[in-house]
């Protein structure tokens, strides 16, 4: 298996600042073009056509949650089901033992409850959470991106990241500034 050189080891990746969204957005897209895909982008406020810009897959975490909430709803109704028919039948006044109507309050409760905390447990390991250090925080200016900072950086993992070429590339689009991001 190949090691990488001994300079990209210690690498995460490319970071380039711009002077505005839109220059951003531009950017992102001509990356994108360029062939990359493993790149992150980073705004002081949400910027609307970034997603797209960035070609960014769609989310599982809906998925997800729906399992989370199908298995909390057969839990629960299973559970009061053998609790009021198998487990303890009382003939209260001739109704049918498994009364249904009865079980939905407690059923719809417990999906909600199952299906917002598997959400947030797919949530916190897609963004690997908790996590207190990224390398971008070594940027000296990235404390900018909370403020009025727009930054896009270029991961070492992409296939079409070259220590030599991708920081040209990234200058090619008139950036502020670039630098490279070490862990």
């Amino acid at each position: 298996m190949n090691q990488p050189a001994p300079e990209l080891r210690n690498l995460y990746g490319v970071m380039a600042e711009f002077a505005s969204a839109d220059a951003l957005v531009t950017a992102a897209r001509r990356a994108h073009e360029a062939g990359y895909r493993k790149m992150d982008a980073y705004a002081p406020f949400p910027v609307e056509a970034l997603p797209e810009a960035l070609k960014l897959n769609s989310s599982r975490i809906p998925l997800v949650m729906f399992g989370g909430g199908l298995v909390g709803a057969l839990l629960a109704f299973g559970t009061q089901y053998y609790a009021t028919v198998v487990s303890y039948p009382m003939n209260i006044g001739g109704r049918p033992l498994p009364s249904w109507p009865a079980l939905i309050p407690v059923t719809l409760e417990i999906t909600i409850l199952f299906s917002v905390f598997s959400g947030l447990l797919a949530l916190f390991i897609a963004m690997r959470l908790p996590s207190v250090y990224h390398p971008v925080f070594n940027v000296p200016n990235f404390d900018r991106a909370s403020q009025d900072g727009f930054f896009l950086c270029i991961q070492t993992e992409d296939s079409g990241f070259d220590a030599a070429a991708t920081p040209a590339f990234l200058q090619s689009l008139q950036p502020v500034s670039v630098e490279a991001v070490h862990q």
